[in-house]
């Protein structure tokens, strides 16, 4: 499609799928206008502050088989790996009766993990090429990622999981405790068992890389518009504009990436998708002068941390308390703890004075899958949301997509596993 000769897309949000989407629909040809009340790659937005994996292996659900057992420690515990705040319950129990059941036998589990990976195979080498026309390739890395865990008996726990992953094509390597150690010199000599993914990424700056990609969008033609989208004018039956606290502004299609925030937005349309946020908190340690060699994620910890550019990142863990909640900043100390006990040289130079802390809020589909297609009342509107944990990894790709939605032309992977209407 030539330039000049598309359709004008507002793509609404300037996270990391929003500005990739905006790209693609770019290169496809589309004029494109960029709505969001924030700066791309900004510290509000949820792109800023992850964990910064390219895990491209990242396709089993959150949830697993025989996990309604724990709510009640989800509960009773407001710092564990997974929590809920008791206020929040009412709101958020009819989401995690689906997200229990979504996982409730391998089957379901495997049909998933199947999906996700046409989603995101590939997606270390599709960043690192956003990347290099950005002009930031140095952002991106691919040296692979570890898990670690205590011993063979914690791994056994998880390998289900694991032999899923290799059924869907993931490869991966066992490394002894001696391989381990060598690998990573500062990592405690508990962890005895690792698993690498030497197919992942990880990206170095993710709030960068997505201001990057975003100036590289102005750059080719986007429009940035800051303020906040609020819903949808029709005209005989087609989209006429995308309506927003500063008026509205007139466009022949849509595509609603706002995250955690998109929910409000297909309500607007008729579609009350089952959309939940997951609050994730991240701690960075700006001079950390040990840490891992390699991405490394502890199983017992349910952790990830990384060198960053900015610093030694520890991220990781949910919490269910909605959008609007109060930060629990002892979550972020427990994640400190954590890091601590990960790499014992750390002692005494972790302090409260030179640590960041940080709270972002991942959009979360019950079945681990994201919504990506067309609303179900008009074919211009175009969702692209719901990533939970793979929001950046998954991004490369769903950008592809929704540019191939915005153009009328065959989707590169089959969408129905990801259609909105699944919950319709």
């Amino acid at each position: 499609m030539s330039a000049g000769s598309g359709r004008h897309v507002v793509v609404i949000g300037s996270g990391a799928v929003g500005t990739v989407s905006a790209l693609e629909c770019l290169r496809a040809g589309h004029r494109v206008t960029v709505v969001d009340p924030g700066q791309p790659g900004g510290e509000h937005a949820t792109s800023y502050g992850n964990a910064g994996w390219l895990s491209s292996h990242s396709v089993i659900p959150p949830a697993e088989p025989g996990m309604w057992r724990r709510v009640p420690s989800f509960l009773l515990d407001p710092l564990g790996p997974l929590s809920i705040r008791w206020t929040y319950l009412p709101k958020v129990m009819p989401w995690l009766i689906r997200y229990l059941l979504a996982a409730r036998n391998p089957a379901l589990i495997e049909r998933t993990a199947r999906a996700m990976r046409t989603l995101l195979v590939d997606a270390p080498k599709l960043h690192a090429g956003l990347a290099a026309e950005a002009g930031v390739s140095h952002l991106i890395e691919r040296r692979g990622v570890l898990h670690v865990y205590p011993d063979r008996a914690a791994f056994a726990a998880e390998a289900r999981s694991w032999a899923i992953r290799r059924k869907v094509g993931v490869a991966w390597l066992e490394l002894s405790a001696e391989e381990v150690r060598q690998r990573e010199p500062h990592l405690h000599p508990r962890y005895t068992f690792g698993v690498v993914v030497e197919e992942a990424g990880h990206c170095r700056d993710p709030g960068g890389y997505v201001a990057a990609l975003a100036d590289l969008a102005r750059a080719r033609g986007a429009t940035p518009v800051t303020t906040r989208a609020t819903g949808f004018r029709h005209a005989a039956g087609r989209l006429g504009a995308v309506v927003t606290e500063q008026g509205e502004i007139a466009c022949d299609c849509a595509v609603v990436a706002a995250g955690a925030r998109s929910k409000a937005l297909t309500a607007a349309l008729g579609d009350p998708l089952p959309l939940e946020c997951e609050r994730g908190y991240h701690v960075m340690l700006p001079d950390a002068a040990v840490g891992p060699r390699t991405p490394v994620m502890a199983s017992d910890a349910k952790m990830i941390v990384n060198h960053m550019n900015g610093g030694l990142r520890a991220a990781g863990q949910v919490e269910f308390a909605g959008l609007a909640a109060l930060p629990n900043w002892k979550r972020a100390d427990i994640l400190r703890d954590h890091l601590v006990s990960m790499f014992p040289d750390l002692a005494g130079s972790v302090s409260a004075e030179g640590l960041r802390v940080w709270l972002g809020h991942r959009p979360s589909m019950p079945d681990g899958r994201p919504c990506i297609g067309t609303a179900r009342t008009t074919a211009d509107v175009i969702y692209a949301f719901g990533h939970g944990h793979v929001g950046l990894v998954g991004s490369a790709r769903t950008g592809r997509l929704v540019a191939q939605l915005v153009s009328r032309a065959e989707p590169e992977i089959p969408l129905a596993p990801f259609d909105p209407r699944r919950f319709l």
